[in-house]
């Protein structure tokens, strides 16, 4: 662990935070914090930050409720810039948006940035504006028997491509499924948030057990 004290602060005693959404992986924010608002926000485990204009320290969540509760602190190899990974309790930005980085200033013509969160807001889209001829649309409409049943044989064409081990039909037919699994998801009203905070929890689990087990 890198101690408080090996940081390196600005001339104005403050460090740039870059803050990111532990479930989602996206940059909420990027604040400042001084070493007294560090020191606060580890003890409390919720971002605390030092306020430029106002020259203050200010929790964030203190007057919206919308707390970020701290995960880990990692510094970068200068020491001089830290990213905090948080479980936030509603919008980072108080514009009242998920993210401050909403503004897009250039994308590429070749390269297109890919997330599970786009795409599930995607497949909503599909459920919500019932785009004609969209595959997913027609998912949708048949409603969650159909969407069952394709479930289930994109399940069993990922178990026949793994037995003939056939390494790019499996990834080919496994990214089916979980396009699939997807849509069942939001027929049913999962998030991805749902599913990340189920797998989080079996992994401290499972860390449990493997220590009781070299007890």
């Amino acid at each position: 662990m890198v101690n408080i004290d090996e940081l390196k602060f600005d001339e104005k005693g403050l460090i740039p935070a870059i803050v990111v959404d532990a479930v989602s992986k996206r940059v909420l924010t990027l604040a400042y914090m001084n070493k007294e608002s560090l020191q606060l926000s580890m003890e409390k485990e919720l971002t605390c930050f030092y306020s430029r204009s106002r020259q203050e320290l200010w929790l964030k969540g203190e007057t919206s409720g919308n707390y970020q509760h701290i995960v880990s602190i990692t510094a970068d190899c200068d020491r001089d810039a830290l990213v905090v990974m948080v479980e936030k309790d509603g919008p980072a930005c108080h514009m009242g948006t998920d993210s401050c980085f909403e503004y897009p200033v250039f994308e590429s013509d070749e390269r297109h940035e890919f997330s599970y969160e786009q795409l599930m807001d995607l497949l909503i889209g599909r459920k919500e504006e019932k785009k004609e001829g969209s595959y997913t649309t027609y998912l949708f409409e048949k409603g969650k028997d159909k969407i069952l049943k394709k479930v289930g044989e994109e399940c069993t064409e990922v178990i026949i491509a793994a037995k003939d081990d056939d390494k790019p039909n499996t990834v080919y037919e496994i990214a089916d499924l979980a396009y699939h699994v997807m849509v069942l998801m939001i027929e049913m009203g999962i998030s991805l948030e749902d599913i990340f905070k189920e797998l989080a929890s079996r992994h401290v689990i499972d860390k449990k057990v493997k220590q009781e087990k070299m007890v």
